[in-house]
């Protein structure tokens, strides 16, 4: 038996939307979070794609019980904080490009997916 991959995605507009649309054409790979600025507009596209949760905090979504990634699809500023946060929080994670809008950023991200899985997080 095949383990379905549970997925959420942080950004509920345009990019996002394609995202939930490529997922939808996967088997084995199912969206059971969607997190978005707008509550409103985000519960709308959660029940357009059969998405069971909606959040406007990624914190929420990280707690959704058996999620394994998380797609960000969300303004650049905000990706490298949110994929240290879903990488702390033991999730997989892809990135809409760029990784980060600062050198440093995408520096610190890196550290921490290459740091020894046995210690802490690199300073």
């Amino acid at each position: 038996m095949t383990k379905t991959l549970k997925v959420a995605l942080a950004g509920a507009g345009a990019f996002g939307l394609k995202h939930l649309d490529a997922i939808r054409a996967i088997d084995g790979v199912e969206a059971v979070s969607l997190i978005g600025r707008e509550l409103d507009k985000t519960k709308e596209a959660a029940a357009k794609y059969g998405v069971g949760h909606v959040a406007t905090d990624l914190a929420e979504s990280l707690k959704v019980p058996g999620l394994d990634a998380v797609i960000l699809a969300t303004p650049t500023q905000m990706h490298a904080a949110q994929a240290l946060q879903c990488l702390k929080g033991g999730k997989h994670v892809q990135v809409e490009i760029p990784l980060a809008d600062s050198l440093k950023d995408a520096e610190a991200v890196v550290r921490w997916t290459c740091r020894p899985t046995s210690s802490a997080a690199p300073t």
